[in-house]
């Protein structure tokens, strides 16, 4: 424990020594004088002045009292709808205003500006000049002649200096618009013209000279020069406090020195101006709240940085406190589950950063909720991932797993005799292949222990050629063999078993279960039956594993698939007594069985639903990964969806049936119980469904995206889907080659097959939400199901297809603009639409030649041939998987 606790204080230690590390300090120009104008809005909040959003007197008088220290002037750009109240209060602190009168397309209100402007020119002494226009010209709402028109009209009316306002090359390419101004009132925001912070200062003092040499004797005025402190990148400008303040105390320091007279925007932060690219609210020098967002003399800092990196620091150690309940981590362990419960405090100081630095309308501040809402479950279950890599890789091994030895374990003694406890192993079978269920029976009877029985049980099935062979091979096997057909059975599988146990024989201890296509070996009870030799222990589970991988390729990724929970996912839960049961190569204590009531009809799971019952009133369970029996794959893709959905289903049900006895107290469950049982729901039912639903919210903003210029801030929400994808790659990867003996090729497809189930537990969780009782769907095996001529991945073609096109709408609209947040919002549909593929891609090569291992032996053989070198036959698809006896084909078929 001290080594674990030193671990952790290296690594919160290291974290700190990051941020003193890479804690930003820019030096700048200091600038102690007085600004000569800045422009200044009265408006406050969100809401858009031609809304709702009318200046008051107070509201004003505070701000230009606050200005009236920073700046000689302000500009203003409209002189109607509260703003006519800005001059006069203006004066009370000595500072001059440049008027400005609002033109665009309407007749009207470009009238009642013009009027307005000219008024306060002449009632307001400290008024230096009117400005016609802003950037009218620019946006394509008045032409040339028509605004110098209107400026010609003002002149005549006024005794101050009137222009208009313009974008600088506007001026060079009109001179005649020059020509009818009093002075050139020049706009150079680099930021829109894709110069970087570092040229900024450069261009705005090249283009002055520019228009100094192009209009001889005319006084040129930059009108706006400004830099933005949050938002998005413009292909090569970078927003952002450090870059502001640079720019700024940069450019302010060139101006003086060469005379320049200079505007700049703006005063304060406008967050109504939401609609500019996403950097519109953020031009201004003081924040919203009025505060200073920079300072003018001295190195540029941060000055909220420490705070921040203490809370990076709190969560990291908040999140690190879970790792010193764990019984003897390793050191390794430990640094590797640390630093990721690091990560995940550096990504909350991030988000609070985010939150407290920026403006958010109603619908922003919606999406941004949900969005961190979201990522909450899919942060847990990222953690549980790393929990588990560094459990496998890093930890002590497996301390409760059964494993098989040279040596079988004793029976159990009473005195000096051995006992064998008597088995019941029961055998459901609903319109299960004759020839199957047969060789499940033969291997039952080859069982290796002396004290067994078998109840084969037929339910609904009244077809003769089903059950009358059964029954008459169940006699040619002795009497250890009963038979039943039940019809009209309640409650499906769970239903059947309960009829079997009303004919199990009283002196029956333990309860074995085996699916009707399961081959057991001989050595199965022999060797677990012992375990129930500790009076604590109420069910021994072994995996399930598969004799017809070589049926097809698809056949064997999903083999593939299958044997990474039994090898990783149940050897991890067993260590902390949370095994899920699954219904075949299970052994239950009779005794334990009847506390936990028995099989009920309630879920489609009604093995896992006995199972967590068992382990709720404190019974404790063991798991095996050595293989003691063999049963048969899905046969089709669909039938391997509907398993999966009738699991995802059941195991919602689940959830809701057991919840409240997670409470405290409500159970014997142990926190470590609760904690693998919640976070294994969370990482399945919830990680699929999470997918999806973010896949899907994702496809909705994809037009307001591409068209709307609002972009997904990166490093909140969209990079740690990303890292939560790369962390599930490599739980994948790393787990499966360290537990899970299988080749790459076989791994590779059985990732594939993981992802391919996405939509189909999504679609089962959503309706275990909307229904309480789906019917039972059988998996079919052995040959009986037809293929469906239906494409199996409709639904997953569609939004795949979907997501790629919204990748590509992104990419080329953000053309021109470059923004890498959109790119990588790209990235991530495109990395969300893997799961859909990867159906499509298995339905697809499900009805395609190159499902066949034959079709790969001869084209292995053939592009030998063709390259001149000798054929060599391909290796066998590996000692795990085992031909199906061509009897059961022929009678499925």
């Amino acid at each position: 424990m001290r080594a674990v606790v030193a671990v952790l204080l290296f690594v919160t230690a290291a974290h700190a020594g990051l941020w003193g590390l890479f804690q930003q300090k820019q030096a700048a120009p200091d600038f102690r004088g007085i600004l000569p104008s800045v422009s200044y809005a009265p408006f406050d909040g969100n809401a858009h002045p031609d809304v709702d959003n009318i200046p008051q007197t107070e509201k004003i008088r505070a701000d230009l009292k606050k200005l009236s220290t920073i700046t000689r002037a302000i500009r203003l750009y409209s002189s109607t709808g509260g703003v006519e109240l800005v001059p006069p209060i203006a004066a009370e602190f000595g500072l001059k205003v440049t008027v400005g009168a609002w033109i665009d397309k309407n007749s009207d209100r470009n009238k009642r500006e013009i009027e307005a402007a000219i008024t306060l020119a002449k009632r307001n002494s400290n008024v230096n000049g009117i400005v016609v226009g802003n950037e009218t010209i620019f946006r394509g709402e008045q032409k040339i002649d028509d605004l110098i028109e209107l400026i010609k009209q003002v002149k005549k009316s006024v005794n101050v200096p009137v222009t208009t306002g313009e974008i600088w090359n506007i001026w060079r390419d009109n001179p005649e618009l020059a020509s009818s101004v009093d002075f050139i009132a020049a706009h150079v925001l680099p930021y829109w013209e894709n110069f970087t912070d570092k040229q900024a200062v450069d261009q705005a003092v090249a283009m002055f000279q520019l228009l100094r040499d192009q209009f001889p004797g005319k006084r040129i005025v930059i009108a706006e020069f400004g830099w933005p402190s949050a938002g998005y990148n413009l292909r090569n400008a970078e927003p952002g406090p450090f870059e502001q303040a640079s720019v700024l105390r940069n450019f302010v320091t060139r101006a003086e020195a060469i005379g320049m007279d200079y505007n700049i925007v703006e005063a304060i932060d406008q967050p109504w101006k939401f609609f500019e690219g996403g950097v519109g609210p953020y031009w201004g020098i003081l924040d919203a709240s009025r505060e200073p967002k920079f300072a003018w003399t001295g190195p540029i800092v941060n000055e909220n940085y420490w705070k921040l990196a203490a809370i990076a620091l709190l969560v990291g150690i908040l999140m690190s406190l879970p790792i010193l309940r764990i019984e003897q981590p390793t050191i390794m362990q430990a640094l590797v589950l640390s630093a990721a419960a690091n990560g995940v405090g550096a990504w909350a100081s991030t988000v609070f950063a985010y939150w407290a630095g920026h403006y958010f309308v109603l619908g922003s501040a919606f999406a941004l909720t949900l969005g961190l809402i979201l990522l909450v479950p899919l942060v847990l279950i990222a953690m549980a991932r790393i929990d588990e890599i560094a459990a496998i890789a890093f930890g002590r091994g497996p301390r409760r797993l059964i494993a098989k030895s040279a040596e079988p374990m004793p029976p159990a003694t009473i005195g000096d005799a051995i006992a064998f406890p008597k088995v019941s192993i029961h055998i459901p079978a609903y319109f299960e292949p004759v020839e199957m269920l047969k060789q499940t029976l033969d291997a039952v009877s080859r069982l290796d222990y002396p004290n067994f029985e078998c109840v084969v049980i037929i339910n609904n099935t009244p077809d003769p050629e089903f059950w009358q062979p059964i029954q008459d091979h169940c006699r040619t096997l002795g009497e250890r063999f009963k038979f039943i057909n039940a019809e009209k059975v309640k409650g499906f599988k769970a239903g059947a078993l309960r009829i079997a146990m009303d004919r199990t024989a009283a002196d029956a201890e333990i309860i074995g279960i085996i699916d009707a296509d399961y081959v057991v070996e001989p050595d199965w009870l022999k060797d677990l039956v012992p375990v129930f030799a500790d009076p604590r222990v109420g069910l021994v589970q072994a995996p399930q594993e598969h004799r017809d991988g070589d049926r097809s390729l698809m056949h064997y990724i999903m083999n593939g698939e299958y044997a990474g929970f039994f090898d990783i996912g149940m050897v991890q839960r067993n260590e902390h007594n949370a095994i899920i049961v699954h219904g075949t190569m299970c052994l239950i204590r009779r005794a334990a069985m009847d506390m936990a009531g028995g099989w009920a009809g309630d879920t489609i799971c009604e093995d896992t639903d006995l199972g967590l019952a068992i382990i709720e009133h404190g019974w404790l369970t063991h798991y095996t990964n050595h293989r003691y029996g063999h049963g048969l794959l899905p046969d089709t893709y669909e039938a391997f969806k509907k398993q999966r959905h009738r699991w995802a289903y059941g195991g919602f049900q689940i959830v809701k049936k057991h919840w409240r006895r997670f409470l405290p107290g409500a159970s014997r469950l142990t926190p470590d119980q609760r904690r693998e049982f919640s976070l294994g729901w969370l990482n399945w039912l919830g990680a699929e469904s999470l997918g999806v639903l973010v896949a899907i919210l994702n496809l909705i903003w994809v037009p307001i995206v591409a068209f709307a210029d609002i972009a997904i801030p990166d490093k909140i929400l969209t990079l740690p889907i990303i890292a939560s994808f790369v962390v599930s790659l490599v739980h994948f990867v790393a787990l499966y080659r360290l537990r899970v003996h299988v080749k790459a090729g076989q791994m590779l497809g059985a990732m594939i097959a993981a992802m391919s189930v996405q939509w189909t537990v999504s679609r089962a969780v959503a309706q275990g939400l909307i229904t309480e009782h789906l019917p039972f769907a059988r998996t079919s095996k052995g040959g009986l199901s037809v293929m469906s001529i239906e494409f199996q991945a409709f639904w997953e073609a569609v939004l795949g297809v979907l997501l790629l096109v919204g990748a590509a709408v992104l990419v080329v609209t953000n053309g021109y603009k470059q923004v890498r947040e959109i790119y990588i919002f790209a990235g991530v549909l495109v990395l969300q639409s893997l799961p859909f593929l990867a159906a499509v891609s298995i339905a697809l090569l499900e009805n395609s030649r190159a499902n066949s291992f034959a079709f790969w032996r001869n084209s292995a053989v053939r592009t030998a041939e063709l390259i001149g070198l000798r054929p060599v036959s391909l290796p066998a698809v590996g000692s795990q998987s085992q031909p199906v006896a061509s009897e059961i084909r022929r009678e499925a078929n």
